[in-house]
């Protein structure tokens, strides 16, 4: 995958994708603690700067909730969309709504090729639902 992208293969760079990939919609501390599982003395700075080429290259992909730090996941290209538990946080992946990507057109694109829509779709999720609300 990194050599398809024309990105030098290193160990960080190797265990970060695999963290991403075990471990979809994990933090930054989740990731760095699966890299160090496997690399002892990776640094923290070695697994931000992966991450940033990481999703620079688009082989990963950063999402940002309201109210939640960053988080990464290894399914891109699809635009897809996801659904976040207001009470236990829980991040789900789902298709778009409706159509071709990007799922979404504008009442007014203002001159704008878009091509992507971030959709996130709140509410509570089955075990949440069930559980009286605290």
């Amino acid at each position: 995958m990194l050599r398809e992208v024309s990105l030098r293969v290193t160990a960080p760079r190797v265990a970060v994708l695999s963290a991403v990939h075990d471990r979809p919609h994990a933090d930054t501390d989740s990731i760095i603690r699966a890299v160090r599982s496997r690399l002892s003395a990776v640094s923290h700075q070695a697994v931000y700067d992966s991450l940033r080429v990481l999703t620079a290259a688009g082989l990963i992909r950063c999402i940002q909730p309201s109210g939640s730090v960053a988080r990464y996941e290894s399914r891109v290209g699809d635009n897809h969309h996801h659904l976040v538990c207001r009470a236990c946080g829980l991040i789900a992946d789902v298709d778009c709504a409706v159509g071709e990507s990007p799922c979404l057109t504008a009442s007014d694109d203002r001159g704008f090729s878009i091509d992507e829509a971030e959709v996130i779709y709140w509410g509570r999720c089955p075990d949440c639902a069930a559980s009286p609300r605290r």
